[in-house]
């Protein structure tokens, strides 16, 4: 049997049989060690000790297992009971997903309040997904269709901007023998399929996934389209692909939060998980206000309608930080499969990897470079590589994405440490934050020296296509002459301005204006808070119109202090605030006025 029909057949077949049962032989913070285990398999779900706490396989040796514990272990101690549950740590998908609140082992937060109150209560058992809740399930197919894996049976209107797609089950194939449409819990059958060998199969609208184990697609599809996200400095200059994946590095107070939340918010995606992954409980907590009250700018509707939000804080216990980003990108890769665009945001990947470094060191395992363990990249990368543009299965052909945006937080802002080091093997686009751009309030406080994009080759014939044939040409423009002033700035800073000649005057005043008018985008105002390709194509023109122009102006006599001071300078920076139905006109009127503010000069110069 294939691995994943395995996996899939054990977490149906889980409770049929009896489990293996053991007893605590050691307990060590997170990790247990049980014996009498010998009929346990790795990355089995296990209740522990009479509280039944919830932990997962990590390890066996011969009756011995190894399990990490997902709360709190305090008051556990040797001969305390183990149980296997004989199924893998699965999520339940189905509707009623989005706007919910989970934490790292998709436990319903708001349900566990209600139930235990403010403190999470350990050993707590409430279903994922309410059993209560009736949807309105319409169905697209009849008796007699022949359906699939993957094939979408009919739809819920789960929120007033997502329609839930209720999908066969992987592993299913057949005829439709019955369905029906109505009012269902996610429990209750909805439909009947017949296979070739005549087992029949109910369905339901909801199924189970193992979150270690990849949701099956197709085809992957090459990463030539790019997600949009309305912030110029990643749009024009480091974008993100469709499909793509991107890191966010940065030390403390360098926006990487804000950065995520902007692109929750404006990013081209039909659904958002943001997974708040050993991040400190005040900054979890702002998130969880503030998504309700932000408005969807495309809908109108509330942010949270198109979200999923799993809280995994810096208090709550260990081991469960390294199911949380499991768990989320399984419901992520759920949504990409009905065909929609997904943006995952996790927050952050190196709170994940210390919760790795414990275990490992728990485990006695031999530790790698500061000590995490020596598997930490093949991890990352099993997590990253779960992302893409891919043809979902099914038979209609449909395209869904998944993008992964994982914010790094190296100590001190030290880069080179092992978890941004083998973030950056993985991944294609690296948005460095900076400390220091953060400090002069430039923000985003992407560094643009530093960051770069490595899918932009397979995107420049989109750009060029879908925006402006010239788009490609005005970046590396652009990118040339933000090098240049880096450059400069140090002859500057070694013999003066003085000493730099009238053109390099001029390109050090252009690079000051990509800089403030066109890379600097303030989050909190209404306008220039999301900028689309029309507008950020005019802007380049703007900037490189004014150097080029000055350029010509320079050897007719005018001054660079001359050009400097021209009017229509400030135009170009608030071009920025224009209303996007008013850029036309004022970018027509900004050219006008530039040619002819310098014309003057020059006629002055040679009268």
């Amino acid at each position: 049997m294939a691995p994943i029909l395995y996996l899939i057949a054990k977490t149906k077949e889980a409770g049929e049989k009896g489990m293996s049962k053991g007893t605590i032989k050691k307990v060590a913070g997170p990790l247990v060690i049980a014996e009498g285990m010998r009929d346990a398999n790795m990355f089995d779900v296990v209740r522990v000790s009479d509280q039944r706490l919830i932990g997962e396989i990590i390890e066996i040796h011969g009756d011995k297992a190894s399990v990490q514990v997902y709360e709190e272990t305090s008051g556990l101690g040797p001969g305390e009971p183990v149980e296997s549950t004989g199924a893998p740590l699965s999520v339940e998908l189905g509707p009623g997903l989005i706007g919910s609140i989970f934490d790292g082992i998709q436990r319903p937060l708001e349900e566990i309040m209600n139930a235990t109150g403010s403190n999470l209560t350990r050993g707590v058992e409430i279903p994922s997904l309410k059993r209560d809740t009736k949807w309105h399930f319409v169905p697209n197919v009849k008796d007699g269709d022949i359906v699939e894996s993957g094939d979408i049976i009919g739809e819920v209107l789960e929120t007033e901007i997502v329609r839930h797609k209720i999908m066969i089950p992987y592993g299913i194939k057949g005829t439709i023998t019955s369905i029906n449409e109505g009012d269902f819990t996610i429990e209750e059958t909805i439909g009947v399929v017949t296979g070739q060998d005549g087992t029949t199969k109910n369905i339901t609208m909801m199924q189970k996934w193992p979150v270690r184990v990849g949701r099956p697609y197709k085809e992957k599809l090459s990463p030539d389209m790019p997600l949009i996200t309305g912030q110029r400095v990643i749009d024009t200059l480091f974008p993100i692909a469709k499909g793509g994946v991107a890191a966010v590095p940065g030390p403390f107070g360098s926006g990487k939060t804000v950065v995520q939340h902007q692109l929750a918010k404006w990013a081209e995606s039909d659904i958002v998980v943001y997974i708040g992954c050993g991040e400190r409980g005040n900054e979890m907590t702002d998130v969880l206000n503030e998504f309700p009250e932000l408005k969807d700018p495309k809908t109108g509707h509330s942010l949270m309608e198109r979200t999923v939000l799993i809280a995994n804080t810096s208090d709550m216990p260990v081991a469960a930080r390294e199911a949380s980003i499991y768990v989320g990108i399984t419901i992520a890769e759920y949504f990409r499969d009905m065909g929609y665009s997904v943006a995952l945001m996790a927050d952050s990947t190196s709170r994940w990897a210390e919760a790795l470094r414990e275990m490992s060191g728990r485990l006695e395992e031999m530790p790698g470079e500061e000590g995490y363990p020596a598997y930490l990249g093949s991890r990352l990368a099993q997590f990253y590589e779960r992302a893409g543009r891919v043809i979902s299965l099914g038979a209609d052909g449909r395209e869904g994405a998944l993008s992964v945006i994982g914010a790094v937080s190296p100590p001190g802002g030290d880069i080179s440490e092992p978890v941004s080091q083998a973030t950056l093997r993985i991944v294609k686009v690296f948005w460095g934050l900076d400390s220091n751009l953060a400090y002069r309030r430039h923000f985003p406080a992407i560094n643009w020296l530093t960051s770069y994009s490595l899918y932009v080759d397979n995107m420049s014939n989109w750009f060029n296509n879908n925006v402006k044939d010239n788009w490609m040409d005005l970046r590396l423009r652009i990118m040339h002459l933000l090098h240049d002033e880096s450059e400069l700035d140090e002859i500057v800073k070694l013999v003066g301005m003085d000493a730099l000649s009238s053109s390099d005057r001029l390109k050090l005043e252009a690079a000051r204006s990509i800089r403030e008018d066109f890379l600097h985008q303030d989050a909190f105002h209404e306008v220039d808070t999301y900028t689309d390709l029309e507008k950020q194509h005019k802007m380049m023109e703007l900037v490189l119109n004014f150097y080029d122009i000055s350029s010509k102006a320079l050897p007719k006599g005018v001054t660079v202090d001359e050009l400097v001071k021209l009017p229509v300078r400030e135009r170009i920076g608030r071009f920025k605030y224009v209303q996007n139905d008013k850029t036309q006109k004022e970018f027509q009127d900004i050219i006008d006025s530039l040619h002819r503010e310098i014309e003057a000069l020059s006629q002055k110069e040679d009268s």
